[in-house]
């Protein structure tokens, strides 16, 4: 593979290296988990060994409710996290998107470093693209080779205006996306799915992405990675440094955004993202009315420390995910999202 050489491939390099090395959580804006507690159940009627953890996600099934939320792709590091991430999705049939592939239409010779459908043929699988790219001469031709490129079940278009505003030459011309969103998911043959990258979407811009098409909601949340942080801390003038550290905290709460989302469109397949660490926090948003819940920083640490790394983040997820099941009384997800197991109180209480 060439060394890095284009600003998007350099971009996408630094944005490793910040998320593992620099402070860039939210901390004044959290995601909203920390007001819900679930109900403990003593006694509850069920075996643990035979709690179900599948649910079915845009009529695939997967063995258990998570994502590995998008990342990265277009170098060779983000190659190797790429199919480390993949093989531990086929591995326990959970699903994976990966990173924005604009990189790998500005220079195909680092596509293979998206192209994880050989190590991961039975998974659930997102392609992923700025939706602010339909903007700057990406059509309905593009689109349709990064979806092919992957072989991917959906594609993602994820939202990023405060990300832009901040970025070194970032694409702010968002005017009349809407109708080229809609346009894009009348002649696209795989479903779109709309996506925040941490700050959030509400309930009426979902409805909006709803009635222009898409058919899934990543509501990606405040409370997690800042990516205003993030673009801060790659500032090259001190205009950017300083919108980044006063947006640091801008968004809706993820919990909001599920919440707020599921009042207005009860049917929309819901993904829950945005500072969400721990298999509880998975559950939590499962019973406010997520489908799957979505994580990046936890998988991409993982996966830059090892493959063994990877596989037993998965294990405790999964694990800590059956405990809430468990002791809630539920023997399923299904149940679990249709009980009354979670409760919102005053005082903060994780």
């Amino acid at each position: 593979m060439n060394p890095i050489s284009s600003p998007t491939q350099t971009r996408k390099a630094d944005h490793i290296r910040i998320c593992l090395e620099e402070d860039v959580q939210c901390h004044a804006n959290t995601n909203g988990l920390e007001h819900y507690r679930f109900t403990h159940c003593c006694l509850p009627e069920c075996d643990r060994n035979e709690i179900d953890l599948t649910t079915t996600f845009l009529g695939k099934q997967l063995l258990a409710p998570i994502l590995i939320s998008s990342m990265t792709g277009g170098t060779e590091p983000a190659g190797i996290i790429n199919q480390r991430l993949a093989e531990v999705a086929q591995h326990y049939k959970i699903a994976m998107g990966v990173g924005s592939q604009r990189v790998a239409i500005e220079k195909p010779e680092v596509a293979d470093t998206f192209a994880v459908r050989s190590h991961a043929p039975d998974i659930l699988l997102f392609a992923n693209l700025g939706a602010v790219q339909l903007n700057y001469n990406y059509g309905l031709d593009r689109c349709l080779r990064i979806v092919d490129l992957l072989e991917a079940d959906a594609l993602i278009l994820h939202l990023n205006p405060l990300q832009e505003c901040i970025q070194t030459k970032g694409d702010t011309n968002f005017r009349g996306l809407l109708e080229k969103i809609n346009i894009l998911c009348e002649k696209l043959p795989v479903p779109v799915i709309a996506k925040e990258v941490g700050n959030g979407i509400s309930a009426t811009m979902a409805l909006k992405l709803l009635k222009a098409g898409v058919k899934a909601i990543d509501v990606a949340g405040a409370g997690g990675t800042s990516w205003a942080k993030v673009e801060s801390e790659r500032a090259e003038t001190p205009l950017q440094r300083r919108l980044g550290m006063t947006f640091t905290d801008w968004g809706l709460p993820t919990a909001e955004c599920i919440t707020s989302i599921r009042s207005v469109a009860k049917e929309v397949p819901l993904i829950a993202s945005g500072g969400l660490r721990h298999g509880l926090d998975i559950a939590k948003t499962l019973a406010l009315g997520a489908n799957i819940g979505g994580m990046a920083l936890p998988f991409l640490a993982a996966a830059t420390e090892s493959e063994d790394a990877l596989y037993s983040l998965v294990e405790v997820l999964m694990a800590e995910i059956t405990t809430v099941l468990f002791c809630t009384g539920n023997a399923s997800v299904e149940q679990l999202k249709s009980s009354s197991a979670l409760q919102r109180v005053v005082s903060a209480i994780a």
